[in-house]
């Protein structure tokens, strides 16, 4: 064992100035790599929510700030040595001009951030069509969006452009100045499409339709994420949102069309299988229908529609035909019937036996007849005689007319 005799750094100032420079160096290094994209966007709607956070930590600020500075003013004046200047006055109970002060500047405060969101909320509305792509830049009337259609898959995206028939994985593109009009959905659980550059989150779920406009205003190169954790890929469900001229963008269409692969039903079901860092791919086709297949949910071959189901409601119900309508509906988003899981679902989710004997705590036995080795025993049919018919009302149509 050896040891050393040279003298410790806190000996040596120079040393430890030297030492203290270098953290300094490797940190701001270190911070250099970040790119506040969120403070820093490049779509005209992402810069007016930037604004709008500036503007609210701006006005909290001046409550925050001064309180922090009293504390410290009033612990030092206040102070149990300091019996000069601050006079002890046990009987003090009110004063006026105190609370004026306390309440006055909180309210405004709150009411100038009550207004800001009121303006807010409907300027900002993502279902709300551009009426400007910029401060003093008005759509021309002439303008037609640019309509992309989004398909959150495990872990991937998927985009349609129904204008240019056309569809691409984990990359699309839009040209700089022109409105896009975004329709969105997943194909089983939740994610928020998002790309900090451009706007806000949105969210996207199975058999919904969530609706988001935008526009890009400075070319580049951009990364879209999900906001939503999704399972095992969700760290890797990125995509790149390319701002390009018009020019640029036309290319990029042909360089799709140029692909002879077709999204047919067969081809959007093996992508919708789980899968993880897929490389971009193109799609120079895309066949009829398909979106509206994949919002109803009814992209493989004998499931119902939603549309259906909600025609069938409004007639009142399907009568002695609801036992088939019910299998129509059993939708395998959880994939145990084609056996292409996640490999991060849980059981009872994914019916693989459980890796622990342990029933978890407040967990109830789920469903699990129709689940592959599940663990979990499925609920006993009623006997015979015990079953109740559903209540007559269940069948009655509806007396006025029914709003979806």
């Amino acid at each position: 064992m050896t040891f050393s005799t040279e003298p410790r750094s806190p000996r040596h100032p120079a040393r430890r100035r030297l030492l203290r420079s270098a953290g300094v160096l490797a940190l701001c290094g270190a911070l250099a790599g970040c790119n506040l994209t969120v403070m820093d966007p490049s779509g005209y709607i992402a810069v007016q929510q930037k604004n709008l956070i500036i503007a609210s930590t701006a006005l909290m600020l001046l409550v925050i700030v001064p309180v922090i500075i009293m504390t410290f003013v009033f612990g030092w004046r206040y102070r149990s040595t300091n019996n000069d200047e601050a006079a002890y006055d046990p009987e003090f109970h009110h004063s006026t001009q105190l609370e004026v002060v306390i309440w006055t500047i909180p309210l405004l405060i709150i009411i100038a951030l009550g207004a800001m969101t009121w303006v807010s909320t409907h300027t900002l509305d993502p279902y709300r069509p551009l009426s400007r792509v910029g401060p003093d830049e008005p759509v021309p009337p002439d303008t037609v969006p640019l309509e992309v259609q989004v398909v959150s898959l495990d872990w991937k995206w998927l985009f349609i452009y129904p204008q240019y028939g056309i569809a691409s994985v984990n990359e699309m593109a839009a040209p700089v100045n022109r409105p896009i009009a975004f329709r969105l959905t997943s194909s089983s659980v939740w994610n928020t499409f998002y790309v900090p550059a451009l706007a806000g989150m949105i969210y996207t779920m199975a058999g919904m339709q969530t609706q988001l406009h935008a526009v890009i205003n400075e070319e580049g190169d951009y990364r879209g994420l999900s906001g939503q954790y999704s399972g095992t890929g969700f760290s890797r469900m990125t995509f790149r949102f390319l701002g390009t001229s018009q020019g640029g963008f036309d290319e990029w269409i042909a360089k799709a069309k140029r692909d002879s692969a077709p999204l047919d039903r067969a081809a959007y079901l093996e992508l919708d299988k789980p899968s993880e860092a897929v490389p971009v791919r193109f799609y120079g086709s895309v066949e009829n229908g398909l979106w509206d297949a994949i919002l109803g949910m009814c992209v493989e071959p004998g499931r119902m529609c939603s549309t259906e189901m909600h025609h069938i409601d409004r007639r009142g119900g399907a009568g002695t035909d609801s036992e088939e309508n019910r299998r129509r509906l059993e939708y395998d988003i959880r994939r145990l019937e084609s056996g292409d899981e996640p490999s991060g679902a849980t059981v009872p989710a994914s019916g693989r036996p459980a890796r622990s004997e342990t029933q978890p705590e407040g967990a109830m036995p789920r469903d699990q007849d129709r689940a592959r080795g599940g663990v979990n025993v499925g609920r006993p049919a009623p006997a015979e005689g015990q079953g109740t018919p559903a209540p007559p009302q269940l069948n009655t149509a509806p007396s006025g007319p029914h709003q979806h």
